[in-house]
């Protein structure tokens, strides 16, 4: 695998982002209505994919709203993973949120998925709260992480 090439989304993907989301996240699968609605949401909804020739091998996107962006999913496919992909686009998406003004980017990552916590942290997220069992079905807790972006915090 090259380096992948990050650009914005485009409704050309959908399809496959939709056929990622089911074997990347099983029942938690976005379907292409979702997709749909998340592109039809621009500007407040911001979307990048990862392409490596003509396959997209990651994506993730944001909502912001005023001075908070959070993180609505990042993903990078089984051959990709391991290989950076994924800080990649979690250090675009930061950037795309600074952009937007945001001064704070939070996420809800599942308290199980080591390799994702460990990310957020290196990248520097901090646990805020804990959403008990949010990820349905399994009872599996969300931990709420925020990292503060841009400007000045106080």
């Amino acid at each position: 695998m090259s380096a992948p090439v990050l650009r914005a989304l485009e409704w050309t993907d959908i399809p496959t982002l939709a056929a990622l989301e089911v074997e990347l996240f099983a029942e938690d699968a976005w379907s292409e209505q979702a997709w749909w609605a998340e592109l039809a949401a621009r500007p407040r909804r911001d979307y990048v994919v990862a392409v490596d020739g003509d396959q997209v091998v990651g994506y993730g996107g944001l909502d912001v709203s005023g001075d908070v962006a959070d993180l609505m999913t990042i993903a990078a496919v089984p051959a990709a993973q391991g290989r950076g992909l994924g800080r990649r686009l979690l250090d675009d998406l930061v950037q795309r949120a600074e952009g937007h003004g945001a001064t704070a980017l939070l996420l809800e990552v599942r308290a199980d998925n080591e390799p994702a916590k460990r990310l957020y942290e290196r990248r520097g997220f901090e646990t805020i709260s804990v959403r008990r069992r949010y990820y349905q079905p399994g009872d599996v807790d969300a931990l709420v992480m925020r990292k503060h972006i841009g400007g000045t915090h106080g």
